[in-house]
């Protein structure tokens, strides 16, 4: 766990950034997370700034695209916490939680700089291409951190994280279709 001293806002916060960058390159796991509320919700910002800069990134992407996005990460949060608690560990919930939002924000914000940066040189196809797998690596990272927070290998954190992922996919499509 990140024992943050009592230190300037700025010198608090990089080391939280460092320990989610550890955790996408699945170097480290949700335990590495202060158990917080103020920094779940510090996160949760965090994650919602990521998710207003792809929306203003992508053309196609409206306000409803969003919407309907946002409920289904709550459904794939709602699955992750079950999973958590099912598996005897309810304590970890927060931490797993805070681990899973705050690395798929570092993720968007990745996906967002290499769109904007390689798209007048690789242009969109490519960039586009690039940008779709960085987006995908949030499966193996989020399969990481349950694999983690449930003590289990893995490969099971990694099918939990896939079965999440195409629960979502259907959610979303039914909603966007339907409208």
């Amino acid at each position: 766990m990140i024992a943050l001293p009592n230190r300037g806002p700025n010198q608090n916060v990089l080391p939280l950034l460092r320990t989610l960058f550890e955790i996408v390159l699945l170097r480290k796991g949700p335990e590495s997370i202060p158990h917080s509320t103020v920094l779940f919700a510090l996160i949760v910002g965090f994650w919602f700034l990521s998710s207003a800069a792809v929306l203003a990134l992508i053309e196609q992407y409206d306000q409803q695209d969003f919407i309907v996005g946002i409920f289904t990460a709550m459904v794939g949060l709602g699955c992750y916490a079950v999973t958590v608690v099912v598996a005897g560990f309810p304590t970890r919930v927060l931490q797993t939680m805070s681990a899973i939002l705050g690395c798929g924000a570092l993720i968007s914000f990745a996906f967002v700089a290499e769109f904007v940066l390689f798209t007048p040189f690789l242009g969109q196809t490519i960039t586009g291409l690039v940008a779709q797998l960085i987006l995908l690596w949030s499966v193996p990272v989020e399969g990481h951190i349950i694999a983690r927070a449930i003590n289990r290998h893995w490969y099971i954190g990694i099918v939990i994280a896939i079965v999440v992922f195409i629960l979502q996919y259907v959610i979303y499509r039914s909603m966007t279709v339907a409208t």
